[in-house]
């Protein structure tokens, strides 16, 4: 069957839950191959670490990729105190520790009020940011330093819940651009301590929610059927 056949002419939005050490670009590239999309790409980077809702737009969809990407996101996760990694979550190793033990429900709260509306945030060193022309990771990962200026983010929501101290759950509604790790990283420090983000998921971005995503080889196993396919990939 020719490839050209295989693609609706105005292609179509897919909603995936990415799965955990997978890349953002790693399910687009998987989804191109498996499914034989000419041309597909994603609205909005999700880290390796996290899970959840991933939208894809392909053939002519992706015109609305930018749409997608300014709406406002939702995510769960879990944040640690005490201490720090240089990537903010478990890509890297702990870094450095720090005292807990002054940290009350109001030290909390402080911490999450300082988060909460129109803020300046710096991005993660190991983030998809370019600086000159190269990706913020690449220089993080050869130990380099580089400079990330501020930028205005809008935090809607920030609820957390320290039942399992030193772990803080945590569900945050956010404008487009917002790092979650440069949040968590935040508060650990407002909180007078350092923090890590051990679990992170996205729930929502605008109105598509994570429950109506497909997980990954479900989708692709449809696909494939559809279009006549070996189902073996």
């Amino acid at each position: 069957m020719n490839q050209q056949e295989n693609i609706p002419d105005e292609g179509e939005v897919i909603l995936i839950d990415k799965p955990l050490t997978w890349t953002s670009f790693d399910v687009a590239n998987k989804l191109k191959r498996a499914c034989k999309f000419k041309k597909i790409g994603h609205a909005g980077t999700l880290d390796p670490l996290a899970t959840g809702l991933l939208i894809l737009c392909t053939g002519k969809k992706t015109k609305q990729i930018d749409s997608f990407q300014a709406q406002e996101k939702e995510y769960t996760g879990t944040l640690v105190l005490g201490k720090t990694t240089p990537s903010i979550d478990l890509e890297s190793d702990f870094d450095a520790e720090y005292p807990i033990d002054h940290i009350t429900p109001e030290v909390l709260e402080n911490a999450r009020r300082q988060l909460t509306g129109h803020i300046e945030q710096i991005p993660p060193l190991f983030s998809a940011i370019k600086i000159d022309g190269v990706r913020a990771y690449k220089l993080a990962r050869r130990g380099e330093e580089a400079e990330i200026k501020k930028r205005p983010v809008e935090i809607k929501l920030f609820e957390i819940d320290a039942t399992h101290f030193p772990s803080i759950d945590f569900r945050i509604i956010c404008s487009k651009g917002t790092y979650i790790r440069s949040m968590v990283r935040d508060f650990g420090e407002l909180a007078g301590s350092g923090a890590y983000m051990s679990k992170l998921c996205r729930t929502r971005i605008g109105d598509f929610e994570l429950k109506d995503a497909w997980e990954l080889t479900a989708f692709i196993h449809q696909k494939r059927v559809a279009l006549n396919l070996e189902v073996d990939e």
